[in-house]
């Protein structure tokens, strides 16, 4: 089963009249045989549900720590410029998909650079997915059983609930969580079969910024939060190049270019598709921003790699554990319903990698059981030995995530085989490229430089 092969877009007019494409886009909607011929294409408000279901995730919680690195100015600053970044390098692919007849990203890769583009653009989705799944996992972990990756034990809300065991232990928690959640959702063989879940985790996150906001509003009128730093504290070399590691985090946040296509393809006016992503990009920069801030006014320095693991401590308002437990509980539960989303996608790659010649996924169970198995227990395996989500975060941010979010779309623009790149395109598309390799070799370099330090310490 092959991503990259669609009807082009008048054969997709067709949809009103009853007609399903045989083809299967990055996230296919339905399939010849699966009863939904009466689906007459998705409304506006439901396509941008759609997209900002996949744009908000775990990232969000890496970025209160991204502002005690940046300070509050900096750091929503960048929330903004990168959600304009991003919309512009999501236009790009649009407007070259619509010429070149793609319908999907696969295609578009393939009609630029022919099978080997495809296949990169599959390995990319797999690795980027893989990471963002695995610290889906490690949030739940530092939720459930808590974390000690700071160096300071922070309880998790069984700890706290019935003591320290053996059954509420991270790996335990995380087998079980695995078995009986992630599995049977990541079953559905049609994404159309998750889309309450979906809904519902949509509505935790919300009541997770909400509780968020409240709480710090209740202790800011107390006087209990002080001034939060603005600017960045750089001294030297080593804390100005500090500052990038936040890029990889900031780009995956936005990540959602492997589902605009298929998106786009389930609306019933394709041409809405660029106001579905700017109005998008604007909710959920809106929900970055605030999250952000609020996270990083209620903890300050303390703010953890994921905030959710500072929700254990003694807020000094009424009812302040309970909130605490609230606050993390829904959002776990968030990630665990946004999980069959991501799985989706990754699962529908890898077959379209290993088997591009085979029958769709779907009409094989042997295969679709394999396959599901097997990534769910690589993703298992990860969270359980990788330390934190920011050492997730750098790895697939600084590779797949730039890759998905701003080198792919600008090389196509570059690669130009249609002749519709402007000047100013060009000049945008080199300053994506150079911005995305330069910011993400500093990250990499300083994290390698803070790991080797970190262990070499205890020598000296």
């Amino acid at each position: 089963m092959t991503i990259e092969n669609i009807a082009p877009n008048k054969e997709r007019k067709a949809r009103k009249g009853k007609q399903v494409n045989e083809k299967s886009p990055l996230l296919p909607s339905r399939h010849e045989d699966a009863g939904v011929d009466e689906f007459n294409g998705a409304s506006f408000t439901g396509a941008v549900f759609n997209l900002s279901t996949t744009i908000v995730g775990a990232g969000i919680m890496a970025l209160p720590a991204t502002m005690k690195v940046l300070g509050l100015i900096l750091g929503v600053a960048l929330i903004i410029f990168m959600a304009f970044l991003t919309e512009a390098s999501i236009e790009l692919l649009l407007r070259f998909s619509r010429v070149g007849k793609s319908a999907s990203y696969g295609g578009l890769m393939g009609d630029a650079f022919g099978t080997y583009g495809r296949i990169l653009l599959q390995v990319a989705v797999l690795v980027n997915n893989i990471g963002v799944l695995i610290v889906y996992m490690i949030i739940i972990g530092d939720v459930l059983s808590g974390t000690s990756s700071s160096g300071v034990h922070h309880a998790g809300v069984l700890e706290g609930w019935f003591g320290e065991y053996w059954w509420n232990g991270r790996f335990f928690v995380l087998l079980v969580t695995t078995l009986a959640i992630f599995s049977p959702l990541a079953c559905f063989k049609r994404i159309d079969s998750l889309r309450y879940t979906s809904a519902l985790s949509v509505a935790l996150a919300v009541v997770f910024l909400v509780i968020t906001v409240g709480i710090t509003f209740i202790k800011l009128i107390n006087g209990s939060i002080p001034m939060p730093r603005l600017l960045p504290n750089v001294t030297h070399l080593t804390s100005f190049m500090n500052l990038f590691t936040t890029v990889p985090v900031l780009v995956t946040a936005y990540i959602c270019h492997y589902n605009v296509h298929s998106i786009g393809n389930e609306l019933d006016d394709s041409t809405r598709i660029k106001p579905v992503v700017r109005t998008a990009l604007g909710l959920c920069s809106t929900v970055y921003i605030m999250t952000s801030i609020f996270g990083f006014l209620l903890f300050g320095d303390a703010t953890l790699d994921d905030v959710l693991a500072n929700f254990d401590t003694n807020l000094g308002i009424p009812y302040g554990s309970l909130l605490n437990d609230a606050v993390r509980v829904s959002y776990a539960a968030h990630l665990m319903l946004v999980f069959p989303i991501v799985f989706y996608p990754l699962r529908l790659n890898l077959d379209g990698l290993l088997f591009p010649s085979a029958r769709p996924l779907y009409q094989e169970n042997l295969r679709f059981a394999l396959i599901t198995v097997g990534l769910i227990t690589l993703i298992f395996l990860g969270a359980n030995f990788i330390p934190s989500i920011w050492d997730a975060f750098q790895f697939t941010g600084a590779t797949a995530a730039v890759c998905l979010g701003f080198i792919f779309p600008a090389s196509i623009s570059l690669r130009d085989r249609h002749n519709i790149a402007t000047k100013k395109d060009k000049v945008l598309c080199i300053f994506m490229i150079v911005l995305a390799v330069f910011s993400n070799l500093v990250a990499v370099y300083s994290d390698a430089y803070a790991l080797f330090k970190k262990n070499s310490s205890p020598r000296e």
